[in-house]
């Protein structure tokens, strides 16, 4: 909770002439009263004095020297304590706790649609509410004392009620904790019902493919390749989105559409960390694999074993194949470590020799997703660079980061996205695609470099700055 300054005024006492309502963010709704437009004095309920246990009707007839002197002390001390107070920046503070005799039974009202009730904390402290009674005498006030009353609780609790908890999400810092929803998921919920019971089951794993309605079919095949434990979303490139309703398993999918894009636009922008936080693993893929050897359960069970955190499966070696650690093993179950051709690996512990997966069928746990995610630049849409860059998001990479032989798939490489792509200077559609893929490689590898120069060279002013500070 934060005690700040300029708040309105809080005024918690019953008037004769009227009532005005006030709600206290997160607190409660009060009242405050009206001044006599003849006189622009505070005219206070009678009752209300006796009830809040300050004045009796015997004492207000009394106006003793000694009674103004207190009064008169407690004033200036408070409003020196004030000045104090005001003059200091805001004061963070996780919990305030008011005891309950604080708070006077009836001097904090909520104004409802039909009567007013009276809200008193109780031993739990949660509010409760009894209707109060309107009925008062009439009698004398001595109204300086009565908004003095008024000025002591506008100090004491409109600034203590504001909640302020940096440890929250930033923006969410006026939240109490237990109402942050930080993460979400996206599982399916009905529109009817109690919410705790929408959801019969939970799938742990997450599988994306960014598709087209050409390669249809294909995508049939690899959904059927994951089990129920998989939430299934679609990336829609082409904006056909009705046409994958004769799959039974696409009204239980979540498809998303925006033409035009590539999947690492789309993971950006829909799988952020706090997204798919439910998910222990998450399968970004290509739409033209073929998955005939593979079996998603199995996958999951030997990246488990063999504790890959960025993992794929194993190409098949006849076709579509770029790089030998990619390239399946037929015996063995997981590889993390291959010789590729003479100069291409500076360390035997590097990509592409090792710490290296494609951007094809990548596999992620939760951790290392999060990473990668910030890892992904905005503008730069096809990925290229990323997979050699994946080493930076596990430690050791070279032991974290495999490819996974037993469960295997074969690259298609189908050019769709080609299609995709504009005819520009007498060029095809697909060779400006390619073009911009490999300015993006360029680009990417440029940022990380400088990236990384800026970080060291700012190590050394630091140190620098720390050394001189030390001989001074």
């Amino acid at each position: 909770m934060r005690l700040s300054k300029g708040k309105h005024m809080i005024f918690l006492l019953t008037t004769t002439h009227g009532v005005k309502q006030y709600q206290v963010p997160g607190f409660f709704t009060v009242r405050r009263p009206e001044r006599n437009p003849l006189t622009y004095s505070c005219i206070y309920n009678h009752k209300f004095v006796d009830d809040m246990g300050i004045f009796s009707r015997s004492s207000i007839s009394r106006k003793s020297k000694d009674g103004m002197k207190i009064i008169a002390t407690a004033f200036f001390g408070v409003m020196f304590g004030f000045l104090i107070g005001i003059s200091f920046p805001s004061l963070s503070i996780t919990k305030v706790s008011l005891p309950t005799n604080f708070l006077p039974s009836n001097g904090i009202s909520y104004i409802e649609e039909k009567g007013s009730t009276i809200a008193t904390p109780d031993s739990n402290k949660s509010w409760s509410s009894t209707k109060s009674n309107d009925s008062s005498s009439s009698g004398p006030v001595d109204k300086s004392k009565a908004c003095f009353h008024s000025f002591i609780y506008y100090i004491c609790v409109d600034g203590l009620v504001e909640i302020w908890v940096p440890s929250n999400p930033r923006g969410a810092e006026r939240l109490p904790p237990g109402m942050i929803a930080a993460e979400s998921d996206f599982y399916l919920r009905r529109l009817w019902g109690l919410p705790h019971e929408d959801l019969t089951s939970q799938p742990r794993y997450l599988v994306t493919f960014t598709v087209g309605i050409n390669q249809k079919e294909n995508i049939d095949a690899c959904v059927k390749k994951f089990s129920e434990n998989f939430t299934i979303v679609l990336f829609h490139y082409d904006g056909r989105v009705t046409e994958w309703d004769e799959f039974e398993w696409s009204k239980t999918a979540i498809h998303i559409s925006v033409r035009k894009q590539t999947k690492w636009w789309y993971a950006k922008r829909f799988l952020h960390p706090d997204i798919v936080a439910r998910y222990d693993y998450i399968f970004i893929w290509d739409e033209d694999l073929g998955v005939e050897h593979f079996n998603a359960e199995e996958y999951i069970k030997l990246v488990k074993k063999h504790g890959l955190e960025i993992s794929q499966p194993g190409l098949e070696p006849n076709k579509g194949l770029t790089w030998q650690m990619t390239k399946r093993r037929g015996d063995l179950e997981v590889h993390k470590i291959t010789e590729e051709k003479p100069g291409w690996c500076s360390d035997p512990h590097l990509p592409p020799c090792a710490g290296f997966v494609e951007i094809m069928a990548p596999v992620f746990s939760r951790d290392a997703w999060r990473c990668v995610w910030h890892m992904i630049q905005n503008d730069l849409v096809h990925g290229w660079g990323l997979d050699f860059a994946l080493r930076r998001c596990v430690e050791p990479a070279h032991e974290k980061i495999g490819v996974v032989d037993s469960q295997w798939v074969v690259h298609q490489t189908v050019p769709s996205l080609g299609s995709q792509g504009e005819a520009t200077d007498g060029k095809a559609p697909w060779q400006g695609v390619r073009d911009r893929c490999k300015k993006e490689w360029t680009m990417f590898q440029s940022r990380m470099a400088n990236a990384e120069k800026d970080y060291f060279r700012s190590l050394q002013v630091e140190g620098s700055s720390n050394s001189t500070a030390t001989t001074i």
